[in-house]
């Protein structure tokens, strides 16, 4: 039997609780005071109120005692087995003696005092130090979300009160006579006091001198429900407050009886891991690793890998099936495990589910109020696009003219009446509005800044040019190298591979700047190349209904004051299954209105084009799904002492969540991707070719990126060590600056833990970690070129600078501009509908275009309903919450301990702070035409630090959004 003090016990043996306090006339054996106090000062276990006679009641209720010599001590199990204790078990002597010689019985055992201080073993009360424990435990809003179905947490305060925490410190040292894990020195924490955010338990601990210095403390969590450990700090200490940071949420021991360890915030690598804490280190990556069996519950912490195998939904709908994307044939990154059961009709597919599992604590654990993004765009996909879906009735319904468009920003468009009143409004009050004097709600736009400086900037063929360098799409331009340019598909399937953009073409729209063989030599063309990655799916995007797709590809002029000039467009369809031959057109924007009109029609095409691939690749695949497969191998292999696991932990917090949110209603099978997107029902299956053809890390980083493309060259003597094919190039320029920044923080930290290669060499974790990265989690191109070797700290600098950009300058540039590029949706439309006017075309629509081209265009651009969606999730997505966590805005707890770090980052901090200061200068410096003059946006989607809302600009730490 094992006397678990405080609370209800177990052993093998049925649970008895300990319900009520035994009466101070229960008879007891007899012991006098002196043997007692010789017990406590060789063991002492408790420091209470209680009476003596009362403690040896408590023992003896749990204790059978035998006869047996003097010399046997019979031992007294003091703690129930744990994996986390010393062998499980503290023991205390008791010596035999005919007093205590009793016969077995049963009782119930006495309630002990909540003033309970728990106190070291071996040691007196003289040589201990009183400490004192404050355990901070976050609320949550409780309620609000909940109507949405979203729940967890604590709700109340009330729901905390009379509970408590079980707490134990762990020694960071083996006990240096036995070799053996110190034992814990355990006590209870009790509600102290709360305020509006969170709630404060506290305990005391008589902590012996020599138990050494404390290196974790186990958490047991006596709620029924989980709650949100920010921090805890241990005070009393000759050295000040020791500080453990948590922001973990801890399950209840009637979920899972494990108890939970929190290290300090001390930096270890594996091999200088304390004797005391180094078989918990490995445990608790055990742990984490899970065995890859079951279906995973919303309180674990486990991380591991699966395919996307649950895009689709065929148990609801045959034609909701989606291919796996993962494995041989659609080549991807891998997913988080969540071990759902599979789909009755398709036993290769995961069956669906309301909720989508994610470790713990990458679920957003603060709580940020009716703003917090996740939770808004949950919103959105439940409660606003069904409201739209039923004020739109016609969902291929178009807008009749331009100033229509006008009235989503002036009039809005109006809500049906809600079930619960004011919910949307309270929840997105930059777009719901209420109308004066009346019950109905309105979903108004706000205006973009691109709409609020030009009205007409949408039709500019510079802006549509400049948008290229600094729209949120910067990833796709690169330089003509070759020519002619000359597609790598099968011509037997797709028909002649020559380019129909001939030099006589191209020299007609350059006429008076150079020749076509000048501005070759010179590498004055540029291009946006989409047409080898669409091609192939031309004809089966076809055979959907209210889209269509052609290969493209668009040509640009550099001129001599840096801005680019539109030259062409090609767009291609390949031979179709009926008989028809290739169909393959050049537009150029000329002055004659049919043909400005067909340049028109074509343009909408290409940025049909480039707002897939720019959704589909450089932001979900490039950011969001290349980063879950680091952050599962972060927890999976290095361990939460490990340098390299603090330094990556601010860049993967809330990925995971918001990319099984994006799983669920935003890439899913039928979801607003599919809906409103050119591909349709093919989007994710071309980011997979996509990844397939293009993806490599060592291109994922800025510098490598724009030399792949040609946008760039490698010149020592150049600032950042390259030279731009564009000098005037913002993305790049403010991008280089951010990456040189970020890079030397990298550096100065990787140094500092890894002075000499001889340390990477021997961090098991570390290659462990990079391993399992490169095959595992993006295992279907383990063998493909890119990955660095991890051998030197030069390595490990490059490899972390580039997960780190990623996470943080790449998505930033291609997701906070979203609203001001593609609010007014005529600037960036995610869908073409109809084929060009001239390809095929019947009687009717060559009527329609001669005689109302405009008509014909809104026919093309998205319907009302497509547009309204995608505009409420853009505005979502660029949404800064109030409490964004910017990038060197503020250290980690890690950071701050080490004081060479501490210093590092306060000058990575100081660092992004001038870079602010040099892009307002940029900003305002007239000689760069592309990022600013008149009516122009300037380029701010690289400034560090942003204020809350739609700002076009901030650069978080992480993926959240």
């Amino acid at each position: 039997m094992y006397m678990h003090l405080g609370r209800n016990f177990s052993s093998s043996s049925p649970s008895i609780k300990t319900t009520r306090p035994i009466s101070k006339t229960s008879s007891y054996p007899s012991l006098n005071n002196h043997c007692l106090r010789q017990l406590l000062s060789t063991y002492t276990i408790l420091s209470f109120k209680n009476t003596p006679e009362t403690i040896i009641t408590t023992i003896m209720s749990k204790t059978q005692v035998h006869q047996s010599p003097p010399a046997s001590p019979n031992l007294v199990p003091l703690s129930k087995p744990s994996s986390q204790a010393n062998n499980g078990i503290a023991s205390l002597p008791v010596q035999s003696a005919p007093a205590l010689q009793k016969s077995p019985r049963s009782t119930q055992m006495g309630l002990v005092s909540s003033t309970i201080e728990a106190v070291a073993s071996p040691s007196t009360i003289e040589n201990s130090l009183s400490v004192k424990a404050v355990v901070t435990v976050k609320t949550s809003a409780g309620g609000f979300f909940s109507e949405l179905g979203i729940s967890g947490g604590i709700d109340k305060v009330t729901d905390l009160m009379g509970k408590t925490l079980l707490l134990e410190l762990v020694s960071a040292e083996l006990d240096p006579k036995t070799g053996q894990e110190k034992r814990t020195i355990k006590g209870y924490a009790h509600k102290k006091g709360h305020n509006e955010e969170a709630v404060m338990y506290g305990c005391k601990f008589k902590v012996g001198e020599e138990f050494g210095e404390v290196g974790a403390i186990f958490v047991e969590n006596e709620h029924h429900k989980e709650m949100y450990l920010k921090d805890i700090v241990l005070d009393g200490f000759v050295g000040g407050p020791l500080n453990i940071t948590c922001n973990s949420w801890v399950h209840s021991k009637y979920d899972n009886p494990q108890k939970r360890v929190f290290f300090t915030d001390k930096c270890y690598l594996p091999t200088e891991t304390p004797s005391g804490l180094r078989r918990l280190r490995e445990e608790e990556l055990v742990i984490l690793r899970g065995n890859g069996q079951g279906e995973r519950k919303s309180y674990e912490r486990i991380y591991d890998y699966d395919v996307y195998n649950d895009l689709g939904n065929p148990d609801s709908n045959g034609d909701k099936k989606r291919p796996v994307l993962g494995g041989k044939e659609l080549p991807y990154p891998r997913r988080c495990r969540t071990g759902r059961p599979r789909s009755k009709t398709d036993l290769q597919s995961e069956s669906r589910s309301e909720s989508i599992y994610v470790p713990r604590d990458e679920q957003f654990s603060t709580i940020k109020g009716l703003t917090f993004s996740a939770k808004t765009v949950y919103s959105v996909v439940h409660a606003l696009v069904p409201s739209l879906e039923t004020a739109v009735v016609d969902s291929d319904l178009g807008f009749p003219y331009f100033t229509a468009i006008d009235e989503l920003f002036n009039e809005g468009v109006n809500l049906p009446p809600l079930q619960k009143q004011g919910f949307l409004k309270d929840l997105f009050p930059r777009l719901i509005k209420t109308i004066t004097n009346a019950s109905e709600d309105v979903l108004r736009f706000e205006t973009p800044e691109t709409m609020i400086r030009d009205r007409f900037f949408w039709f500019s063929e510079e802006e549509f040019a400049r948008q290229t360098l600094a729209g949120i799409n910067p990833y796709a331009i690169q330089l003509v190298t070759e020519w002619p340019l000359t597609s790598e598909l099968d011509p037997r399937i797709y028909g002649p591979p020559e380019s129909a953009i001939t030099i006589e073409i191209i020299e007609r729209e350059i006429k008076g700047f150079m020749t076509f063989n000048e501005a070759i030599k010179q590498k004055k063309l540029f291009m946006l190349d989409y047409h080898d990655l669409l091609l192939p799916y031309v004809n089966k995007v076809r055979q959907l209904k209210g889209t269509t797709l052609y290969g493209s590809r668009t040509l640009f002029f550099l001129t001599p004051d840096e801005t680019l000039k539109p030259l062409a467009i090609e767009l291609t369809r390949p031979p179709t299954d009926d008989g028809k031959p290739q169909w393959k057109q050049v537009f150029t924007p000329t002055c004659h209105s049919t043909s400005m009109w067909l340049w028109r029609f074509a343009k909408a095409h290409v940025l049909a084009h480039d707002s897939g691939y720019h959704q589909l690749v450089s932001h979900w695949l490039r950011t969001h799904c290349a980063t879950e497969p680091y952050i599962i191998a972060t927890n999976r292999q290095l361990s939460e002492m490990h340098p390299i696991y603090k330094l990556l932990h601010p860049h993967f917090r809330y990925t995971m969540e918001i990319n099984a949110l994006a799983r669920g209603y935003l890439v899913n099978g039928d979801g607003i991707i599919e809906t409103t997107f050119s591909p349709g029902k093919y989007s994710m299956e071309l980011s997979a070719v996509a990844y397939d053809k293009q993806w490599q890390f060592d291109l994922q980083g800025l510098p490598n990126d724009l030399i792949s493309r040609g946008m760039a060259v490698k010149d020592p003597t150049a600032p950042h060590g390259l030279k731009l094919a564009i000098e005037d190039y913002p993305f790049a320029n403010d991008g280089l600056l951010l990456w040189d920044t970020i890079k030397e923080w990298v550096t100065n930290y990787v140094n500092h833990y890894y002075p000499d290669p001889s340390r990477i060499a021997s961090d098991k974790e570390l290659q462990s970690w990079w391993t399992e990265i490169r095959t595992v989690g993006h295992g279907d191109k383990k063998d493909a070129p890119g990955w660095p070797n991890l051998k030197t700290p030069s390595d490990l600098i490059h490899i972390v600078t580039t997960m780190v950009w990623v996470a943080s300058g790449h998505h930033a540039a291609v997701n906070f501009g979203q609203y001001t590029y593609a609010g007014y949706f005529p600037n960036r439309p995610t869908i073409a509908r109809t084929k060009m006017p001239i390809e095929d075309p019947t009687e009717e629509e060559l009527k329609m275009f001669w005689d109302k081209p405009e008509v014909a265009l809104l026919t093309c651009f998205p319907s009302q309903i497509q547009a309204t969606k995608v505009m409420a999730i853009l505005d979502v997505l660029s949404n800064h919450s109030p409490d964004e966590e910017y990038l060197g805005q503020d250290p980690e707890p890690a950071w701050k301990v080490e004081p060479v770090i501490n210093a590092a980052f306060e000058r990575f901090h100081g660092r992004l702070k001038e870079l602010e200061g040099v892009i307002d200068a940029r900003n305002t410096d007239q000689k760069f035409k592309n990022r600013s003059g008149a009516g122009i946006v300037p380029y701010e989607l690289l400034k560090p630090f942003s204020e809350p809302g739609v700002t076009g600009k901030g650069v978080p730490y992480s993926i959240s959004i």
